[in-house]
């Protein structure tokens, strides 16, 4: 029997690997400008950390920092070579959202874009997920 007589036959196939379901999404410029500043500021081995606290004028606020730490309850995730750290209490108010950088003639920054958010105050660091009003507290930064 030759080769052009046999029956191929059919090897199965590896799947892929199960994709990883991740919190949030970073834009290009949201990952690029992280890279700069741990660059900047000597941090290159430190994760983002994301986090939501109590205040503001809508209730709540964002924090992003860079963070050596680890909590059991963290997850981490990785977008493009950042690591991303987002404590349990902060996961349920962020799921879903996209940081982002943004640089234009009214300044520049990371925003958060938030679905969960159902209100926010002018500053953009400031929301709430409950529709309630804001106070008149003034915004947190």
């Amino acid at each position: 029997m030759t080769m052009s007589e046999t029956t191929p036959q059919a090897f199965p196939q590896s799947a892929p690997p199960p994709a990883v379901e991740q919190l949030v999404s970073m834009t290009d410029a949201a990952v690029a400008k992280v890279e700069e500043l741990r660059g900047r500021e000597g941090k290159t081995d430190s994760r983002l950390r994301l986090f939501v606290k109590a205040g503001g004028c809508s209730g709540f606020s964002y924090g992003l920092a860079f963070d050596d730490r680890l909590a059991d309850d963290d997850k981490i995730e990785d977008h493009a070579g950042v690591p991303v750290v987002i404590d349990a209490f902060s996961a349920q108010y962020v799921d879903g959202a996209e940081i982002d950088y943004v640089d234009s003639l009214m300044g520049s920054g990371f925003a958060i874009n938030n679905p969960n958010a159902v209100s926010s105050c002018a500053c953009g660091s400031s929301f709430n997920t409950d529709g309630s009003p804001a106070s008149g507290g003034g915004c947190a930064h």
